[in-house]
């Protein structure tokens, strides 16, 4: 009896997983003008613009690169919705259209949530490396990301 109903719940598991993998993320990027992005307008060297890229791009614009595993549900349901989030509170891609009191405000956000260990996220370092910040390079990048204010 007892194996019958695990062998069930292991059949309606695997059924769904495969279920799922049929449902839509929307991963479209609206139409932005690709002058008003940030690396190419902030007086940030290439160094910082590198760790800003790395570490924050791929939830903060709309220039992400989805590795493979975002295509494999629910990984992929995870994923785009921390992607959403992000834009959602600072979108480097559309920087320009911000106003001086906005980026001000999401440069002090984004400097205190590095400093802190809050961003990227954990998960996020844990599968990209590059996104691995220092102790140095958080504190650079915070003071870096300040004196733009």
């Amino acid at each position: 009896m007892k194996k019958s109903l695990i062998y069930r719940i292991i059949r309606v598991t695997l059924i769904t997983l495969v279920a799922i993998q049929f449902l839509p993320v929307d991963r479209s990027v609206p139409e932005y003008e690709k002058e008003n992005d940030f690396i190419l307008n902030s007086k940030l060297n290439d160094q910082y613009k590198s760790l800003v890229r790395n570490a924050c791009y791929d939830c903060h614009s709309y220039q992400t690169n989805y590795p493979w595993y975002s295509k494999v549900a629910p990984i992929s349901f995870s994923i785009q919705g921390h992607v959403n989030e992000g834009r959602e509170h600072l979108n480097f891609s559309k920087w320009e259209s911000y106003t001086s009191s906005d980026k001000e405000k999401m440069l002090d956000e984004a400097a205190e949530k590095i400093r802190e260990g809050e961003m990227p996220l954990t998960g996020y370092r844990w599968l990209h490396k590059e996104a691995r910040l220092s102790d140095l390079e958080k504190k650079e990048l915070v003071d870096a990301l300040r004196a733009l204010r």
